[in-house]
């Protein structure tokens, strides 16, 4: 049986299976947590008006922080600052000549990842803790 010209045809790339790159993983992760770093940190000044404006207008502002939602927001800020100063410490690394090959790509970028994580959660129990025995 002689195939149809539709069998021939290749699939439209959009069709394909693609499978993501790290590199472009983290090129896109890099700067969204640059939009969360910029959201970030207009809540921070919103954090210092209210509490310039009053004991009323902090103890308002630290409610909302601190609910689960509130947590939630500062835990993927805490993420998201770890994560653009990692990633940024490879591109410094990169402006030096150093991590090209695709090995050592594929290395520092899941050391960027893990490393983000891990001073995330570091964070927020140095964090805890200092509460719990000082506050």
């Amino acid at each position: 049986m002689i195939p149809s010209v539709k069998e021939k045809r290749p699939l439209s790339p959009h069709l394909q299976v693609y499978k993501i790159q790290i590199t472009s993983l983290l090129s896109i992760m890099h700067r969204g947590t640059g939009i969360v770093l910029y959201g970030g940190s207009i809540l921070w000044v919103l954090w210092f008006l209210a509490l310039a404006a009053g004991p009323q207008s902090y103890y308002r502002m630290q409610e909302f922080l601190l609910n689960p939602f509130g947590l939630i927001i500062l835990i993927g800020w805490s993420f998201s600052f770890f994560y653009h100063l990692c990633n940024g410490i490879r591109h410094l690394l990169w402006d030096i000549g150093f991590g090209y090959d695709m090995p050592m790509v594929r290395f520092t970028g899941w050391t960027v990842i893990i490393s983000s994580f891990f001073l995330t959660a570091l964070a927020w129990i140095f964090g805890i803790l200092y509460e719990r025995i000082w506050l």
